[in-house]
C-alpha cells in the first residue's frame, strides 16, 4: 500500500542503493579506471532522475496528500533536505556533461560541490526523515 512513511522508506533504500553506486565509482576512479567509472555514474544518474520523476508523479498527480502527515518539525527536516538534494540534483546533469566532453577542470569543480551535497542528502534523507507516522 502506497503510504507516506512507505514512500520515505522506499527512497531511503534508493538513496541509499544509488549511494552505493557512487561509491563503486569512485573506487573505479581511484583505480583509474576511467571507463567503468563513466558509466556507474551514468547508471547512478539514469537511476537518480527514475526515481525523482517517480516521487514527483506520486506525490504530485497520484497522491498529492501522500506528504500531508508531516508534523513541522518535520517540514523543517525535509526543507534541510531539499536544501541539499535540489542542488545536488541540477548538478547532476551538468556532471554528465563536463564528464563525457572531458572538460577535466569543471567536471572536478562540480565534482567536490556535488559530493559535499550528496553527503548532505544521504545524511538528512537516511537518517533524519522519519519513516514512520
Amino acid at each position: 500500500m502506497l503510504t507516506g512513511p512507505n514512500a520515505i522508506l522506499t527512497l531511503k533504500v534508493a538513496v541509499c542503493a544509488v549511494t552505493i553506486l557512487f561509491l563503486t565509482s569512485l573506487v573505479a576512479l581511484a583505480r583509474g579506471n576511467y571507463r567503468l567509472h563513466g558509466r556507474i555514474n551514468m547508471v547512478f544518474f539514469s537511476l537518480t532522475v527514475i526515481t525523482l520523476i517517480s516521487l514527483e508523479l506520486v506525490a504530485r498527480i497520484i497522491d498529492p496528500k501522500l506528504f500531508d502527515y508531516f508534523d513541522e518539525k518535520t517540514r523543517q527536516i525535509l526543507a534541510v533536505h531539499l536544501f541539499f538534494s535540489l542542488p545536488s540534483a541540477a548538478i547532476m546533469p551538468v556532471m554528465l556533461f563536463t564528464g563525457l566532453t572531458h572538460r577535466r577542470r569543471w567536471h572536478l569543480t562540480f565534482a567536490v560541490l556535488f559530493a559535499c551535497l550528496w553527503i548532505g542528502t544521504f545524511v538528512t534523507g537516511v537518517f533524519f526523515l522519519p519513516h514512520s507516522n
